[in-house]
């Protein structure tokens, strides 16, 4: 009995020595948690996080910036059960957003300016930004004007008109607007090593202008830190050839949004070389943009085909063939059925950044220059 006693009081005290053990171990994993968590909320102080909808060949883009101010370009279709309004409102809640601060609306055409009414009751809105008075007078073009005047009028959300050489007014990152109802910057911007001649223009067919609410597209430039962003909406290959030729007034960026979804009326081979991005996202849908001349040219820019970046697509451009696709690992939504995949992009001040494939859950990791 007694030693039944001994040894029980020695398997009690080596229970308690280990109990006490895994509570230490306990406390340590919940110290080390916490020190991620804390390191990861001060990691985000100085983050700007970028969300790329999948409105189906339409433009939706979320900007939240470290000081939690956010920034959406364009809305996607109306219609379709409410689809790209319930998409949107997701990010934010993904951004950690109950508010869009400022909704900027690069042009009148539906499938950019036609969610304007289904979000915006959905989530409360701050200000709209644009370019001014639609002047198209097709029949989807004016049912979306009319539609976001009556969205602005009952709900009483201020309304501005931006134009090119405005900074517009966003806390933790800088937007200048390079383009605007038709009218372009005059001069150089000061960053990405503009103000050169470019040398490709000669080689860059010219076109006439499509005198469409394409050609008023708001253009920008976002600098957050080291890092630039490039995003002119569905301006057209006249308009965006003025902006680099004969002197590049943008320079060189980090990320290019590539303009009109990837359709062959844009990123001429003179703006696309003299942007020469590290990182092209195209949103494009399954059988909308990533035309084979576009796509084609994005591929070939500088960095890109240099090895040193990558084109990302939010669809498979399912009318093109497999070589004119990126690896699947590269786009958003593979062909089947619509499940509305998003990419995330994570920029620091350092000009580094990040782009996560929402469908794999797999993250590429770009270091600064």
């Amino acid at each position: 009995m007694q030693l039944f006693r001994r040894t029980a009081m020695v398997a009690i005290l080596a229970l308690g020595a280990t109990a006490t053990a895994a509570t230490a171990r306990d406390a340590a994993i919940a110290q080390n948690t916490a020190r991620a968590q804390n390191t990861a909320r001060a990691q985000d102080k100085d983050t700007l996080r970028i969300y790329f909808a999948d409105v189906e060949g339409g433009q939706s883009t979320l900007f939240v910036t470290p000081l939690g101010e956010s920034l959406l370009v364009d809305t996607g279709w109306p219609g379709y059960d409410n689809r790209d309004a319930d998409r949107i409102v997701e990010l934010c809640k993904k951004a950690g957003i109950s508010k869009i601060d400022t909704v900027l609306i690069t042009h009148f055409h539906v499938d950019h300016a036609g969610g304007i009414p289904q979000l915006a009751a959905k989530i409360p809105i701050g200000r709209f930004i644009d370019h001014g008075d639609n002047t198209e007078t097709s029949d989807a073009t004016l049912s979306a004007w009319n539609a976001y005047q009556k969205t602005l009028a009952d709900q009483h959300i201020p309304r501005v008109t931006a134009k090119p050489g405005d900074v517009l007014p966003i806390k933790g990152m800088k937007v200048e607007i390079v383009s605007g109802n038709g009218d372009l910057i005059d001069k150089p911007l000061s960053g990405g090593g503009a103000g050169h001649r470019n040398p490709v223009c000669v080689h860059s067919a010219m076109r006439y202008v499509e005198n469409t609410e394409n050609d008023r597209s708001l253009g920008m430039i976002i600098t957050f830190g080291k890092l630039r962003i490039a995003d002119l909406g569905d301006l057209t290959w006249a308009k965006e050839r003025l902006l680099v030729c004969p002197v590049d007034k943008l320079g060189s960026v980090d990320v290019y949004i590539v303009s009109h979804h990837g359709m062959d009326r844009s990123s001429s081979p003179a703006l696309v070389d003299a942007l020469a991005p590290r990182v092209a996202i195209m949103d494009n849908g399954g059988h909308k943009g990533a035309s084979m001349p576009a796509w084609s040219v994005v591929e070939a820019s500088p960095r890109i085909a240099g090895g040193k970046g990558d084109l990302w697509q939010l669809h498979t451009a399912e009318d093109s063939d497999a070589a004119h696709n990126v690896p699947a690992a590269r786009i958003a939504n593979l062909p089947g059925p619509d499940a509305g995949h998003s990419l995330e992009l994570t920029a620091r001040k350092d000009g580094s950044f990040a782009v996560t494939n929402e469908r794999t859950g797999q993250t590429v990791q770009y270091p600064s220059k």
